[in-house]
């Protein structure tokens, strides 16, 4: 009597691990794992990002007016496929900064976004941002352009290069001076714009190769130390076919060459996977940088 009675419950046992078995094979977990390892594996807490302007890869990268710059592409991580979204300038940096073109196709200014962005998205999540920007005339301002000098454009600081004034979630007081060069980061996201020379839109290449050499090499010491990233970059090339830009991951990385394909959105993906923030309009699509942060 106990062996009829033990029998069938035997062969419910063996019938539930066998159908736990099929349920593990056909949704296994070591994806997820894996996805969860890879989270845990990221150590960088700070990220600066320095953008210039308007000069394509060949330009900038080998060339004897970037020396400065190009010692950097050999000794840390250079992306040789690194790519903008479109022309003219500023709506490159509101797909840099919030996912999206945001329906700008030129420089005009004022423009005015009550949606979210990667600074508000930082705040709200308790990460600190500071926006600089080089030869804006005091914190919080929010003209359309100062400084006026003899260059191709007229003025120094011009807004269309600054894309947190337009993001109406954001708070004026993060908008600040560029003081020259830093020592340290002043918050665990730091945008940093030169003016309108330096960044190489109105002057030469040299120019801003120099302005390279003079500000970076302190924070790029101090994120050697402290877990850090500093991500060099460019708004666009300068009108020739492919848009490809120069684009250099810089401290807390892997050093190497690497041709995977970026864009603009691909390096907002990357800094929203960095501090775990929500993936901005086409970022949430983009496919991160791969390999290269620590």
């Amino acid at each position: 009597m106990l062996r009829r009675t033990l029998t069938p419950v035997l062969l419910l046992l063996v019938g539930a691990l066998v159908g736990c078995n099929s349920a593990s094979a056909s949704a296994p977990a070591q994806p997820i794992v894996q996805n969860l390892q890879s989270a845990a594996a990221i150590t960088t807490k700070y990220v600066q990002l320095v953008i210039f302007e308007n000069e394509s890869y060949d330009d900038v990268i080998g060339s004897a007016q970037a020396p400065y710059i190009t010692g950097l592409s050999k000794t840390w991580a250079n992306m040789t496929q690194s790519f903008a979204i479109t022309h003219p300038s500023e709506p490159n940096y509101l797909a840099l900064f919030s996912g999206s073109t945001q329906g700008v196709s030129s420089d005009q200014c004022p423009v005015s976004f009550g949606v979210q962005s990667l600074g508000s998205e930082l705040l709200k999540a308790g990460v600190s941002f500071t926006g600089y920007a080089e030869s804006m005339p005091y914190d919080g301002y929010t003209g359309c352009m100062a400084v006026p000098d003899s260059l191709p454009s007229g003025w120094l600081y011009m807004r269309k290069h600054v894309p947190w004034p337009n993001f109406t979630k954001i708070p004026g007081s993060v908008s600040v001076v560029y003081p020259g060069p830093l020592k340290k980061p002043p918050s665990q996201f730091t945008w940093i714009t030169p003016n309108m020379c330096n960044d190489m839109h109105d002057c030469a290449i040299g120019t801003g190769d120099k302005w390279a050499k003079k500000n970076l090499p302190k924070l790029i010491a101090w994120d050697r130390a402290n877990n850090g990233l500093l991500i060099l970059t460019f708004d666009e090339n300068d009108g020739s076919p492919g848009n490809q830009i120069p684009t250099i991951l810089i401290g807390n990385v892997n050093p190497g060459q690497y041709s995977q394909t970026i864009n603009h959105y691909s390096v907002l993906r990357t800094i929203e996977d960095i501090f775990g923030l929500k993936h901005l309009g086409e970022s949430g699509s983009a496919t991160p940088i791969k390999g290269v942060v620590k």
